[in-house]
C-alpha cells in the first residue's frame, strides 16, 4: 500500500462534495476551500482530509509526510480540448501574422491546417509519439492531470488512424486519463477541395467504422464554420458518429454564428467549444441543454480575435469549462495556468469561477467527473502544490510566474 500525507496546507482548494459533477451559473463561484488542512493519499486516490486541529493521531506517525506550509493544494487541471499530437511547429506563420498577413492569406500560401496535415503525413507513428510524449510530459508538469487530444491533422484515412493510434499509445504510457477525439472533419484536404461529398463519404463510410472497430476514439468532432463544414454536413457526420457510439464535442461559433451551437445541442454534444461569436439563438439553445460551453482564451490571445463572453454565459446559467486548445497554428501552448489567468483578465471570470471551469467542469467535459476535477474522497490523487502564495486570487493574478512547486499524479510526486 502506497500512501502520502500532506500536512499544514495553507488552503486545500476545490473540496467539492461527491455529488457535484458540474457547476453552472452562480454555483460556478462556489469553490470550497479548507484552510490549515491535511490530505491523505492512498493507493493513488484521495483517502481523507481535514483541518490540522483535528488530524487523527495515528496519521502523525506516517513516514511519508510532506509539509505544505504556506502553500495551496489544487486539484489538477482538466484540459478538455487539445490538438497535442502534431508533426511540427508553425512559427513561420507566426512571422507572417506579425507582418500583417491574414488567416486566409496564410492558408492560400499553403499554411494553416493543411500545412500541418502535409507534415503529419510524412511522419511515422513512432516520431509522432515521441514528440507528443514530450508535450504531454510538459503539460503534466504545468499541472494538467487529465486531457483530451484530437486527431484532425491527418485528413487521409491512413494519417487520421495514425494520429488516433498515437493518442492510444499515449493513453497506455502515461499515468493520467487521456480521452481521444476523432476530428477528421477539421478541414477539406486539397484533393477534395472541389469534392466535399467525396471527403464526407470517406469519413462516414471508411474512417468512422474502422475507428469504432479498433476502439480508437471516445468522441467525434467537426469544425462547423463558414469555409469549413456546414451545419448540414456537420449533422451528417455527427449522425454517423452516433451510430457507432461516438459522442460529439464540436468546434462551434469561433468565427461566426451560423447554427453550429444549435446543431451541437441537437445531437447532444458533450461540449461546444470556442464560442467567440454568439447570438441570442445560440445562447438560448445552450441554456436549455446539458451541453457544456468550453472556452479557449489562449486561442483568442494568440490570434487576436474576440474573447468569448464568459459573463453572459454564466448569467444565462450555462456551465463553462476552460481548455488550452494546444495546437501548432492558433495556440502553441498547453499552459492551463495561463488559461485561468486569461479567463480572469480578459473574460472577467472570478478566480473561483475560472478554477472551477478548469477543474470540475473540465472533467465533466470529458465525462471524468467521477474520478477527476476536485479534492473529493475516492477520486484520483491528481493534484499540485503551489509555492508559498498569499491568497487564492494571487494565483491567476501572478500570470507570468511559475507557481507550481510539486505535481502529484496517482498519489506520487511526478
Amino acid at each position: 500500500m502506497s500512501s502520502l500525507l500532506i500536512t499544514h496546507i495553507k488552503s486545500l482548494v476545490g473540496v467539492h462534495p461527491n455529488e457535484v459533477k458540474v457547476l453552472r451559473g452562480k454555483a460556478m463561484s462556489n469553490l470550497p476551500v479548507l484552510n490549515d488542512a491535511w490530505l491523505l493519499l492512498e493507493d493513488g486516490k484521495i483517502k481523507d482530509f481535514g483541518e490540522m486541529n483535528s488530524i487523527p493521531s495515528q496519521l502523525t506517525t506516517y513516514n511519508t509526510q510532506l509539509s505544505a506550509q504556506g502553500k495551496f493544494v489544487f486539484p489538477s487541471w482538466c484540459d478538455s480540448h487539445t490538438h497535442l499530437v502534431f508533426a511540427a511547429s508553425r512559427e513561420e506563420e507566426f512571422m507572417m501574422k506579425i507582418k500583417g498577413k491574414t488567416y486566409e492569406e496564410i492558408a492560400a500560401s499553403g499554411g494553416g491546417i493543411l500545412n500541418s496535415a502535409k507534415k503529419i503525413q510524412k511522419k511515422t507513428e513512432e516520431e509522432l509519439f515521441e514528440s507528443a510524449s514530450k508535450r504531454l510530459d510538459e503539460v503534466i508538469h504545468l499541472g494538467t492531470g487529465a486531457i483530451e487530444i484530437k486527431s484532425g491533422y491527418g485528413l487521409t484515412l491512413e494519417s487520421e488512424l495514425k494520429m488516433l493510434r498515437v493518442i492510444r499509445k499515449l493513453k497506455e504510457n502515461f499515468p493520467i486519463p487521456v480521452k481521444a477525439t476523432f476530428l477528421g472533419a477539421h478541414a477539406y484536404p486539397s484533393e477534395f477541395k472541389n469534392n466535399h461529398e467525396g471527403y464526407i463519404k470517406l469519413i462516414i463510410e471508411k474512417l468512422i467504422p474502422q475507428i469504432a472497430d479498433e476502439g480508437l476514439a471516445d468522441y467525434i468532432d467537426v469544425f462547423c464554420e463558414q469555409g469549413f463544414f456546414s451545419v448540414d454536413e456537420t449533422s451528417r457526420i455527427l449522425e454517423a458518429g452516433a451510430h457507432y457510439g461516438l459522442k460529439p464535442k464540436i468546434h462551434a461559433n469561433q468565427l461566426s454564428a451560423t447554427g453550429a451551437v444549435e446543431v451541437g445541442v441537437k445531437y447532444q454534444a458533450l461540449s461546444v467549444d470556442h464560442l467567440e461569436i454568439m447570438n441570442s439563438s445560440a445562447t438560448d439553445t445552450l441554456k436549455n441543454s446539458n451541453t457544456i460551453a468550453t472556452l479557449l482564451p489562449s486561442c483568442s490571445l494568440f490570434l487576436g480575435i474576440p474573447f468569448a463572453d464568459a459573463r453572459s454565459l454564466i448569467n444565462a446559467d450555462i456551465p463553462i469549462a476552460l481548455a488550452s486548445d494546444f495546437n501548432p497554428g492558433s495556440t502553441p501552448s498547453g499552459n492551463m495556468n495561463l488559461v485561468v489567468s486569461l479567463a480572469c483578465m480578459r473574460q472577467k471570470m472570478l478566480p473561483e469561477e475560472a478554477i472551477n471551469a478548469a477543474t470540475i467542469n473540465g472533467a465533466a467535459a470529458m465525462e471524468l467527473s467521477d474520478t477527476c476535477g476536485s479534492i473529493t474522497k475516492g477520486k484520483l490523487a491528481n493534484l499540485f502544490i503551489t509555492q508559498p502564495i498569499p491568497s487564492l486570487a494571487y494565483y491567476p493574478y501572478s500570470f507570468g510566474s511559475d507557481l507550481i512547486d510539486q505535481v502529484i499524479i496517482n498519489g506520487k510526486i511526478y
